[in-house]
């Protein structure tokens, strides 16, 4: 990623979730709607958004780099996007890169009709699969692995769109949650292990799809369920709803990392609330990693909830001891080093009249390359803290995702080239200790996990994939999809 760029974390050091999509069907203004329900996923993606409308025949467009209330800014706008059928799509760059033309839903114009696809997720073998459908004459407008399956749709042989999608589908491997409309219906789906997450809900007669619950709440939708893992849902345009299942049946994945960080606290997922869960881990780490502190501070505000929790257990006093400004304009340049150095200290500031003195337990979700925890730390100290003991809500990040998730490659996790102590003494904490991974799982609700059949997609944390990575295998970054065109060249 260009250090450059407008959306850029100088450090690199959150993971990121790559996207987030939103799909109504059935309700006047569908563009406005969807607008309002990108508006709450913003947090799975800030770099760049778009809407398709459909009004029954014709589709209508409008795709923009910046935030959703900065692309979509009024009624003109919406004018431009009639219909009763809309999709969006918010993102970062992962696979692909940044640029207008990767920016979704994407569009395509085929001879047996038209159709558009929101895709969130990573499919795995894309640079392989392109590289067929380029030798076979195909022509790439963007370098999203998601136009690879737009792709596969067109070159397909079955006579049906749905059947098509399906045979697709088929040849993919990682992980997807897609919603693809064509003038008379939508249709979503979630990746047979259902590693990225998709919801359904009700407004009136109007029936939604969405990366979390909270964007249900937020249009005033009512959730109806999750869209299960290999599940195709079809919703025609009168209103009726049928469910695929061409796929088998596969024990489930999702992303335990959704629970951890990417997610919304006022989601739930898999029945369970974010919020809930987040403090539950809070309460594990607390049973685990003890600490002679006196006060128990979060790094706001993914570090809140967990440190609730570990408040709560340990009886050590939660407060705010780091102020974070909400008033960081994500589009802020950063031109040389000394101002790139400087983000952290814009964004999150000392409570000095509070630190000074004291021993404090720092919270936070997780530590991915270290920077940012090795300038929070200093800055506990700088503001006269006593001791400074970290303890992070998730396992040690140790690998890289390759479903969707914009981690830095393994070379680049602290956790893959120290071990605790190390990353102790890098980050200058007099002590560090992260929740295990089956303190993490029971603060999901189970006994632990279970190494035979885990529930959950946690290879960031124990490097147990749960899908095949050809691209990987082969060699390839797949995140340069356009390598594939230019081999070829």
């Amino acid at each position: 990623m260009n250090l450059t760029h407008p959306f850029f974390d100088a450090d690199g050091d959150k993971l990121r979730e790559e996207c987030g999509i939103f799909g109504v069907i059935g309700a006047k203004d569908a563009a406005s709607i969807t607008a309002l329900g990108l508006h709450a996923l913003q947090h799975r993606g800030q770099e760049a958004c778009g809407i398709v409308s459909v009004d029954g025949a014709d589709f209508y467009a409008r795709r923009g780099i910046g935030h959703v209330a900065q692309v979509f800014s009024g009624p003109p706008i919406f004018a431009e996007l009639p219909g009763t059928m809309a999709s969006g799509h918010v993102r970062y760059s992962t696979t692909g890169g940044q640029g207008l033309r990767n920016v979704q839903p994407l569009h395509a114009d085929l001879a047996r009709g038209a159709f558009s696809i929101a895709h969130n997720g990573n499919i795995s073998n894309a640079m392989a699969l392109k590289r067929e459908l380029v030798n076979k004459g195909s022509i790439f407008q963007s370098t999203s692995d998601t136009e690879v399956i737009i792709h596969l749709i067109a070159t397909s042989r079955y006579p049906t769109l749905l059947d098509r999608f399906v045979d697709a589908l088929r040849m993919v491997e990682g992980a997807y949650s897609l919603i693809c409309t064509t003038p008379k219906r939508m249709v979503a789906c979630r990746d047979p292990l259902g590693i990225r997450p998709l919801v359904m809900g009700k407004m009136g007669d109007a029936t939604i799809f969405a990366s979390e619950t909270v964007a249900l709440d937020v249009i005033g939708a009512d959730f109806v369920r999750e869209v299960e893992p290999g599940e195709i849902v079809e919703v025609r345009i009168d209103g009726r709803i049928t469910s695929h299942r061409p796929f088998g049946k596969h024990a489930a994945r999702p992303c335990i990392f959704e629970h951890v960080y990417f997610s919304r606290p006022d989601s739930v997922t898999g029945d369970r609330s974010i919020y809930e869960v987040r403090k539950q881990i809070g309460v594990e780490l607390a049973k685990e990693a003890p600490a002679d502190a006196d006060i128990v501070i979060p790094v706001p505000d993914s570090g809140v909830p967990a440190a609730i929790g570990y408040a709560q257990q340990s009886g050590i006093p939660f407060e705010l001891g780091i102020i974070r400004s909400h008033y960081v304009g994500r589009t802020f340049i950063q031109p040389e080093d000394g101002a790139r150095h400087a983000d952290v200290k814009r964004k999150h500031n000392a409570n000095r009249a509070l630190v000074a003195g004291k021993r404090i337990v720092l919270i936070d979700d997780s530590i991915v390359r270290g920077t940012t925890s090795l300038k929070i730390v200093q800055m506990m100290r700088d503001a006269g803290a006593a001791e400074v003991h970290m303890r992070v809500a998730s396992p040690p990040t140790s690998n890289s995702c390759f479903y969707g998730v914009d981690t830095p490659e393994r070379s680049k996790l602290l956790a893959a080239r120290m071990d605790i102590q190390g990353m102790a003494e890098f980050i200058h904490a007099d002590s560090l200790a992260f929740v295990s991974i089956d303190g993490l799982y029971r603060a999901v609700g189970e006994p632990k996990r279970d190494a035979s059949k885990p529930s959950h997609c946690d290879a960031c944390f124990t490097g147990d994939y749960p899908t095949r990575l050809t691209d990987l295998a082969e060699k390839e970054s797949p995140d340069q999809l356009s390598l594939a065109v230019d081999e070829l060249i």
